[in-house]
């Protein structure tokens, strides 16, 4: 007869394994430490925007430096580096599309002239902090959450799904700051869950879609709010316009995404 589940608990290989509520308690934590910590920096500096290198480094990059210690903590902790940071699930070679175009949207998508104006130590601070991001979520969703998953014996399918729509979820916590918008920021958050997700599963592992999720956020953010009065940025279309074209490609090709199975000779 096999034993309960425990919260904490180990896997045949001999490394922990993590409950769904333990996992949930973790994200908690998590959250926890950028949210409050943010309105921690903004109460003592009094900024509540990132248009100065000294709201860039307190408002962001110390909160999401210690929640990307935290994430990497925990994975350390529980003996989870190998299967975070490496993947063994290949796809077929086409699905490379989705981390090639990301690279296309970051590339032509950057408000160079605004970084420009606001200098190489500014430019430096924003992408430090954009890369805590991209490292400090991959790690939890597309690293922990996924390994969690796949310990509970879900299919890739279901993994991609929740894996997902948890990373879409936690989101809506943005409402503290940002209000109803967090909603829909919530649904494409979601869906770019997905596409990081397959770009660890085609690159083998965590860090490809780590720089890129920190380079996506980079490009979002210089041509949105780095700027006093930042005017509509076109450039900004290249990485919106991802989504729906990413979208459309995954859905026709939706049932080719997995290797094709072994035929006997």
């Amino acid at each position: 007869m096999s034993r309960p589940e425990t919260a904490l608990s180990a896997t045949p290989t001999g490394r922990r394994r993590l409950s769904y509520p333990v996992f949930a308690l973790v994200v908690i934590a998590y959250l926890a430490i950028i949210q409050l910590g943010g309105l921690l920096m903004t109460a003592l500096t009094g900024e509540d925007d990132f248009l100065s290198t000294r709201a860039v480094f307190y408002g962001m990059i110390i909160p999401l430096g210690v929640a990307l210690a935290f994430t990497y903590g925990v994975i350390a902790y529980l003996g989870w580096m190998r299967p975070v940071l490496h993947d063994d699930r290949p796809t077929r070679p086409w699905v490379r599309v989705v981390p090639i175009v990301f690279l296309v949207a970051i590339v032509f998508g950057i408000n160079y002239s605004a970084l420009g104006d606001k200098g190489l130590l500014y430019t430096l601070m924003l992408l430090i902090a954009t890369q805590f991001v991209g490292w400090g979520e991959e790690g939890m969703f597309r690293g922990i959450g996924v390994v969690v998953l796949r310990d509970h014996g879900l299919t890739e399918g279901k993994v991609a799904l929740w894996s997902s729509i948890v990373f879409g979820a936690v989101h809506l916590t943005n409402g503290i700051t940002h209000g109803a918008s967090a909603l829909p920021q919530a649904v494409m958050v979601s869906l770019a869950g997905y596409f990081f997700y397959l770009t660890r599963r085609v690159t083998r592992g965590n860090t490809a879609n780590s720089v890129l999720h920190g380079l996506f956020d980079f490009t979002l953010l210089t041509g949105t709010s780095i700027v006093i009065d930042q005017t509509f940025y076109l450039g900004t279309l290249l990485p919106i316009l991802l989504y729906p074209v990413l979208a459309i490609v995954l859905l026709v090709k939706r049932r080719s995404i997995e290797p094709a199975p072994a035929t006997s000779p």
